[in-house]
């Protein structure tokens, strides 16, 4: 696996982490759909959260969440109401959320931020 995809799924362990860390309830993991893979789903009460998750261990290329663009959160809106339309016994109120985890060394904790309700 290339350092890339590495990075990129140790933050993703690391974001189900820190959503099981302050209350949530993590479903489902690399959820594939025609629109895109969601990285986490979770649950927190009732409300459904889709995670989108952004690790960088350089800022050569901006923070993780400027990669967030129009076509990615299209991607994103498209890829959430898909999984609820092949789920219909989820049913409630749902949100997709950003988080973003900065890591320029593994001797140095990592940065996360979490942006919550962050395409609509």
């Amino acid at each position: 696996m290339n350092h890339r995809k590495t990075l990129g799924r140790w933050g993703e362990a690391r974001a189900a982490e820190y959503l099981v860390e302050r209350g949530y309830a993590v479903l489902a993991r690399n959820v594939r759909t025609p629109h895109g893979e969601i990285d986490l789903i979770a649950r927190r009460g009732e409300e459904i959260v889709f995670v989108e998750v952004k690790t960088r261990a350089t800022l050569r290329y901006g923070y993780p969440e400027e990669a967030i663009t129009a076509t990615k959160r299209a991607h994103l809106l498209a890829a959430a109401e898909d999984y609820l339309a092949e789920h219909p016994e989820i049913q409630g109120s749902w949100r997709i959320d950003v988080i973003a985890i900065y890591r320029p060394s593994k001797s140095i904790a990592p940065q996360i931020e979490h942006f919550e309700n962050a395409v609509f």
